[in-house]
């Protein structure tokens, strides 16, 4: 009997197949949402056709509709992906008031390389406004959370004795959330050739200096 090869390395052990199809099938999610983000983008929420997002995927409609059984389960993939992305940038609960206003400057930093996304996430928000539109409660809900998240942490400084005590933190909230919604929207009609961040860093600094304790 010929000796064992020691030597010779074990037999791989096939990966798991459960992986497999979940793997693609999270990897054909992305490129729907990504497809569909290019969509919106050109011709808003309400004029996109679902059919042309399968198009552009190399999917028939029925196959879309197998990952994203309706048009607004895709709206929302998308407006949560974009979300997922800027809350990762944001700092913890903890950190002081000029680091949570830094954070957003960052974002809109970041918001100038993505315009496709910027310019489907404007239209959404517009046509949203609509009460019977199917992401006007999300929508809705991401501005009073974005408020209150803005409002806390300027009370915190207040609390600390860092920012001016006198100061109105929720209208500055408000504020805050106007220059940059006002902001992106002069950006996209400029074709993107102001510079949005280095102006929205110019107010944020004012700002501090302003109310700086």
């Amino acid at each position: 009997m010929p000796r064992k090869n020691l030597t010779q390395p074990a037999p791989q052990k096939p990966e798991s197949r459960a992986r497999g199809p979940y793997g693609k099938g999270r990897q054909r999610r992305a490129e729907i949402v990504k497809a569909a983000v290019r969509v919106f983008s050109q011709s808003g929420y309400q004029n996109a056709a679902i059919a042309t997002v399968a198009a552009e995927v190399g999917l028939t409609l029925p196959g879309l509709l197998h990952y994203f059984p309706s048009k607004t389960d895709l709206l929302l993939a998308v407006l949560e992906q974009r979300d997922e992305v800027t809350a990762d940038m944001l700092p913890k609960e903890s950190a002081d008031w000029r680091t949570f206003l830094g954070s957003l400057v960052d974002i809109v930093r970041y918001n100038e390389t993505i315009p496709g996304v910027i310019r489907a996430f404007a239209l959404l928000s517009v046509e949203s406004l609509s009460a019977d539109h199917p992401a006007a409660d999300w929508f809705a809900d991401r501005s009073a959370k974005t408020h209150a998240m803005i409002a806390r942490a300027l009370r915190s400084g207040q609390a600390e004795g860092t920012f001016d005590p006198a100061a109105d933190a929720g209208a500055l909230a408000f504020e805050i959330i106007a220059m940059m919604d006002g902001l992106q929207e002069q950006w996209l009609r400029s074709g993107e050739t102001i510079d949005m961040a280095g102006i929205f860093e110019t107010y944020i600094n004012r700002l501090a200096a302003r109310y700086s304790r």
